[in-house]
């Protein structure tokens, strides 16, 4: 009896340690007999309620670097709307630098807009709470609403862009968020490209998948970008950007068990992305 009760204080005890998240105790037991069961079972919830910690305070990190994140790229465009809001209080600016920060605004609020939706639609995707409706599309339909998304930044760019025939290759996709993923692809090749240039898009399938290929013009993807071009955030070393497009297409599909490769070809780069059968 005197054992027992001295059993039951020593796992009275542990559980307590337990419950105030110490998951460091060692309650492996090679004795048999029930009280040696018991203190397997505690033993293995012990386990779990580590893993449990481990993933909340792993999603607690992200969280707070996503927001550490978040804050960054919304402050770098607040702070230069806001000087150029100061410099337009100015009677005497010229007219012709007024035209140029009022343009500057238009496009500062467009970039904002855009970050804002499409940490929106990360933030969905994360969440779990987006259902892909999937549906048979011409590819072709697909690429010329990406390209109608864009009409303002490739004209203001003085930009175009030029579709191979690939003949009437049909995908089953959600038309909707994969004319996302594509947008945000050839809205990458456009920022990549000089201006006054052609972006190149192609499409086809083979037996494992149907493909949509965008080339652009911007001398290729360096070393020490390419591990890290789908992480969200990343900020290539060549040209500034929110970090946030490419990782939304990718995980635009992913979700749909799509795949987007990414190599260097010619003077460029060229991003494929891959609707598996």
């Amino acid at each position: 009896m005197i054992i027992r009760k001295k059993h039951i204080r020593e796992l009275s005890e542990s559980i307590r340690r337990i419950r105030d998240g110490d998951f460091t105790l060692d309650l492996r037991d090679n004795a048999e007999g029930e009280w040696s069961i018991l203190k397997s079972d505690v033993r293995k919830l012990t386990a779990r309620l580590a893993e449990q910690s481990a993933v909340l305070q792993s999603e607690k990190d992200a969280l707070r670097d996503a927001l550490t994140n978040i804050s960054h790229q919304l402050k770098t465009p607040l702070t230069s709307l806001s000087i150029m809001a100061e410099l337009l209080e100015d009677e005497n600016l010229p007219p012709e630098r007024r035209r140029e920060f009022v343009a500057g605004l238009k496009i500062g609020l467009s970039h904002m807009e855009w970050l804002s939706l499409a940490l929106l639609k990360m933030a969905k995707l994360d969440a779990g709470a987006v259902e892909f409706r999937r549906e048979p599309i011409y590819t072709r339909a697909l690429i010329a609403q990406s390209v109608e998304n864009l009409k303002i930044l490739l004209d203001v760019r003085g930009q175009s862009v030029t579709v191979g025939d690939g003949g009437a290759v049909i995908i089953d996709c959600d038309a909707q968020w994969t004319a996302e993923a594509l947008t945000n692809i050839i809205k990458n090749a456009a920022e990549q490209s000089p201006e006054k240039c052609a972006i190149r898009v192609s499409y086809g399938e083979n037996p494992l998948c149907a493909w949509i290929a965008v080339t652009d013009s911007g001398g290729g993807i360096s070393k020490e970008d390419m591990p890290h071009l789908f992480r969200r955030f990343y900020k290539s070393g060549k040209q500034g950007g929110f970090g946030i497009g490419l990782p939304l297409s990718l995980a635009i599909m992913r979700g749909q068990n799509g795949d987007i490769d990414a190599e260097n070809v010619n003077d460029g780069a060229v991003f494929t992305l891959k609707f598996f059968r």
